[in-house]
């Protein structure tokens, strides 16, 4: 582990001298790319110089004990350093470790959210409302971008379907375990006998594909546009605006009517598209590799049930870590960095307990 990490530190000032070339700051391509790449090895390096700190602290004060000729006073102050040293390399070995661990590529993309009612008909549709709310929010508090696709309104306000796309630095990295099916339970408004339902929502969170990574023959694409209209005869269209497009190889379907262009719901959809075959592509790679693992980590798998919002008892419980919170409202008004956080710990434990068998 040593090696590898003088080997990233040598990297490191070598990018950094490379970065007051003039030929580098001319160079807006090189200069960007090396930018990512100086922001990536960063963390790591300001931990393994914390760490040959501590490892010299440690070996002066193991130097000072085995030389003797010390008063009592300052041999105790010495053993106390040499204890605080032992330990602070132990915890500073374990972030390493962490920091080294292979970095998902999509982890800085921009994601595409698609949310879709399922069980539970309009109450369904409802709280798909409510979570495309909870993300917008949270996009908004770390000041990302949030921007409509297409949305399928029901005349209660619901959705039985919506995709927006959130673009902000290390947008897929916070979201990517959002991905499966999410539980509510709470009593609807057309309730009469006050009786708690039960209903779902699918969530599904897609890295945004460059044009590179997944290229797509035009023969093989069937487009139809057709005129938007919204619930209640609402945002009605009388231009063909709204585009489908279908991938026949695949016969994956994608619709876009957010935009009065033609153009512009054209370009949102095949982003959709790309990200959707990009998608598939992980999957079949991710399979794969799982099948030579003991277990898959973070399988995104969307028939997953992963949480459950139970509004009586104001309580959000994320299954697959046994995580129970007692503040519904302030997670669905956007507050889930507490849930990402402890998401992200876990599958980083599961990765470092895959890696060490």
């Amino acid at each position: 582990m040593f090696d590898k990490l003088k080997s990233v530190e040598e990297r490191f000032e070598e990018i950094s001298l490379d970065l007051t070339k003039p030929e580098t700051v001319s160079d807006n391509e090189l200069f960007k790319k090396l930018m990512k790449e100086h922001k990536q090895l960063s963390p790591i390096v300001e931990k393994y110089r914390e760490y040959v700190a501590a490892k010299n602290s440690e070996k002066e004060a193991r130097e000072l004990l085995e030389a003797g000729g010390l008063d009592k006073d300052f041999k105790e102050l010495v053993e106390e350093e040499l204890s605080e040293a032992k330990e602070k390399i132990e915890a500073i070995s374990e972030e390493l470790k962490i920091l080294l661990l292979p970095r998902d590529p999509n982890d800085d993309k921009n994601v595409i959210v698609e949310i879709r009612g399922g069980a539970g008909g309009e109450e369904a549709a409802l709280f798909a409302g409510v979570l495309m709310r909870m993300y917008s929010m949270y996009a908004e508090s770390r000041r990302w971008k949030t921007e409509i696709i297409s949305a399928n309104e029901t005349e209660l306000g619901g959705y039985k379907e919506v995709s927006f796309m959130i673009e902000g630095e290390g947008a897929y990295s916070r979201l990517k375990y959002e991905s499966g099916v999410h539980r509510v339970q709470r009593v609807p408004e057309t309730e009469t006998q006050g009786r708690i339902h039960t209903s779902t929502v699918t969530v599904a969170v897609l890295p945004e594909a460059e044009e590179v990574e997944v290229e797509i023959n035009p023969a093989d694409l069937q487009i139809d546009t057709y005129r938007a209209g919204g619930a209640g005869g609402q945002h009605v269209n009388k231009t063909e605006s709204a585009i489908r497009i279908t991938h026949l190889p695949t016969g994956l379907v994608v619709e876009c009517q957010d935009e009065r262009s033609q153009y512009k719901n054209k370009d949102k959809a095949m982003k959709v598209l790309r990200s959707r075959l990009y998608e598939m592509m992980m999957q079949e790679q991710n399979d794969a590799i799982a099948s030579d693992r003991k277990q898959q980590v973070g399988t995104g798998d969307r028939s997953e049930r992963i949480r459950t919002y139970n509004y009586p008892q104001g309580r959000v419980t994320d299954h697959r870590i046994g995580l129970t919170l007692y503040k519904i409202e302030q997670i669905l008004n956007g507050d889930i960095d507490e849930v990402v956080e402890s998401l992200i710990t876990h599958y980083r434990a599961e990765m470092l307990k895959a890696d060490e068998e």
